[in-house]
């Protein structure tokens, strides 16, 4: 019994241990849990305990995608490809170590419980993610460059999704959420997203455009030498912008777009460095789940360590 007790005590003391070095630990030594809108509506689990199939063929990633069963599809190696590959409900897409889409991207339409991770997606032909009727969806430590339109865009009354801890580099149109003024009918009180610990490097603008979605959740993101602007508020959203790291970004944030007239945005204990200072307005509807909010002065340190594909263990 005395030893038994010895063991617990040293096996509670090491779990303390562990415990403690938590906020030190790199995000990139470590899974990240999931957090923020994806978390609602039921969850997402993706392909859940399902045994993986790996693929490294176009052929064979398609039809995998494509399946009408619970799957959880490992991608290994670079898989050349063109167009938009449908990606069905009920789904895990994970790259194994290097695993790269090049020259098409994921069409996620009218599906639900997906999740996206560990990819690099480049010289897309269309969007790299596009994500549209579709619910409970995690897109979380993907690399983005050099495509054609949007790298990741979320539309057409999709609902309950998160991004997460992706790098998106050598690209202009970054993130769309919602892709017209008109769509209101399908779009209100959908297009609820959280973009948390993303990090822009060089980009040009989108990150995101927001039509419609309230509260649209973006915090705790790296903005690095953004060419255009960071995040735009438009037609009837409430975006709260809450402890970002800006440098070097002339315009972090403001309302309206284009022809689209502003919406609301929250900004608060938000750090800029060699940057504007953003424009915001109105109010935004409470955010529903909880989350722990990194200092925005560590931000750039934290998502530069953690962020983009080969960042997780799998």
């Amino acid at each position: 019994m005395r030893t038994l007790r010895r063991v617990l005590a040293l096996a509670t003391g090491l779990a303390a241990a562990l415990a403690g070095l938590t906020a030190t630990v790199p995000p990139a030594s470590a899974d990240t849990p999931l957090v923020g809108w994806a978390t609602q509506g039921g969850g997402t689990t993706g392909g859940g305990g399902t045994p993986p199939t790996t693929v490294s063929s176009a052929s064979a990633l398609t039809s995998a995608l494509s399946s009408g069963s619970t799957a959880v599809i490992r991608v290994s190696g670079t898989i050349s490809c063109s167009g938009m590959l449908k990606v069905a409900s009920n789904k895990t897409v994970i790259g194994n170590s290097g695993a790269t889409i090049s020259g098409c991207g994921f069409n996620v339409t009218k599906a639900s419980n997906v999740i996206i991770r560990n990819l690099t997606f480049r010289n897309w032909n269309d969007d790299g993610i596009n994500v549209q009727y579709s619910t409970r969806v995690w897109i979380d430590h993907n690399s983005f460059t050099n495509g054609y339109d949007g790298a990741l865009d979320i539309k057409r009354a999709s609902d309950y999704v998160t991004v997460s801890w992706n790098k998106f580099f050598g690209h202009d149109k970054t993130m769309l959420l919602g892709h017209s003024d008109d769509n209101g009918a399908e779009d209100r009180g959908h297009l609820r997203v959280t973009y948390h610990h993303n990090w822009f490097d060089g980009t040009n603008q989108r990150h995101p455009r927001v039509r419609f979605g309230n509260p649209v959740h973006v915090y705790n993101n790296f903005y690095g030498n953004v060419g255009s602007y960071g995040v735009a508020s438009t037609q009837e959203a409430g975006v709260l912008v809450e402890g970002n790291y800006f440098e070097n970004t002339d315009d972090p944030f403001h309302l309206g777009e284009a022809s689209s007239p502003a919406g609301t945005l929250v900004a608060r204990n938000n750090h800029f460095v060699g940057s504007g200072s953003g424009q915001s307005g109105g109010s935004v509807k409470s955010i529903p789940y909880s989350y722990s909010l990194d200092g925005a002065s560590s931000v750039k340190s934290v998502v530069t360590a953690g962020a983009g594909a080969g960042r997780i263990s799998i």
